[in-house]
């Protein structure tokens, strides 16, 4: 009986191995194979598999499949620092941090600013006036947004130089053709508070006179902000932002003393704008502020004077 049973069972795994796909997978695990088969067959007959031993080290441990998934780390891998281009300066140690928006978004004076005025700070009043809508709007969102005590000092002060420009251009662009913003209200427009922020009104003086000359001391805020006359510093066609607020005052500074449509400067004698002469009292030591930024050092001895002011429009 037992013969006739092995002989079944070597039938049976000579026909399994002939057809099924995985034949040379089959052929390695052949003893095994038999062996699990035989000892099935004969626990279902009934007859003792005393014949046929295998030794245990092969005999195969049946083991549960287990289906691996790809699980989400549950521990997020932590981003490396990126240390900003000024870190490779002295001292330099900054990184660079997400930048909240300045109080307010300025994104839609900036867009306005880079279609209708150009590198030279020439600005297109004839296009502005046809596109209005978009300047009245942005003021709309500063008269609306008034500055608030938590902003940094950036914010606010992005946020009165903004908005003198922005409502100088309004002014300007409510009342175009004109020849010169002194022919406005008898040549003292910037007296007149028509400027709405917050429920209060301002006046361009305001702006410029009782918060940003006083409140931030800077006097760098003179090249900053612009009277849409000729001979005042050039109109920048990008709007202030909290990020780049330093980089901006520095280069506009240096830019207007170092142009000479607007400051001239020889041995032994320099002529620069009238705004030195005006707002001496915010520039301290004249000389010692132009050294700073111009290209050639004045001496203490220089004899300084003041040019005549084109109040003609910027256009």
């Amino acid at each position: 009986m037992n013969t006739l049973f092995i002989v079944l069972v070597k039938i049976f795994v000579f026909f399994a191995v002939k057809i099924h796909p995985l034949q040379i997978y089959m052929n390695k695990m052949n003893k095994h194979f038999l062996f699990i088969v035989y000892t099935s067959l004969a626990t279902a007959t009934g007859i003792q598999a005393a014949g046929y031993q295998v030794p245990a080290d092969t005999v195969p441990v049946p083991q549960p499949v287990v289906l691996e998934m790809a699980v989400p780390n549950q521990n997020p891998v932590e981003k490396p620092k990126t240390t900003d281009k000024t870190a490779n300066l002295p001292g330099a140690t900054l990184e660079i941090m997400s930048i909240k928006q300045d109080g307010i978004s300025h994104a839609a004076f900036d867009s306005i600013l880079q279609r209708y005025v150009s590198a030279k700070g020439r600005v297109n009043y004839k296009g502005l006036k046809a596109h209005k809508a978009d300047l009245d709007a942005y003021c709309q969102t500063l008269s609306e947004n008034p500055v608030q005590d938590d902003w940094s000092r950036e914010e606010q002060m992005v946020y009165w130089i903004n908005a003198y420009n922005a409502f100088t251009l309004q002014l300007i662009v409510t009342h175009y053709p004109i020849k010169s913003i002194l022919n406005l209200d008898g040549g003292k427009t910037w007296d007149v508070k028509r400027i709405k922020i917050g429920g209060e009104k301002y006046s361009l003086n305001n702006i410029e006179n009782d918060i940003l000359r006083p409140l931030f001391k800077d006097a760098r805020i003179h090249f900053a902000i612009n009277c849409a006359a000729k001979s005042c510093p050039p109109l920048l066609n990008r709007a202030y932002s909290a990020k780049y607020l330093e980089t901006y005052l520095d280069a506009r500074t240096k830019a207007f003393i170092n142009d000479p449509a607007f400051n001239q400067f020889s041995a032994g004698k320099a002529s620069v704008s009238k705004i030195f002469e005006w707002y001496a009292v915010d520039f301290g030591n004249l000389n010692k502020f132009l050294n700073r930024y111009v290209k050639q050092q004045l001496k203490g001895n220089t004899t300084v004077l003041f040019m005549e002011y084109d109040w003609g429009l910027n256009e």
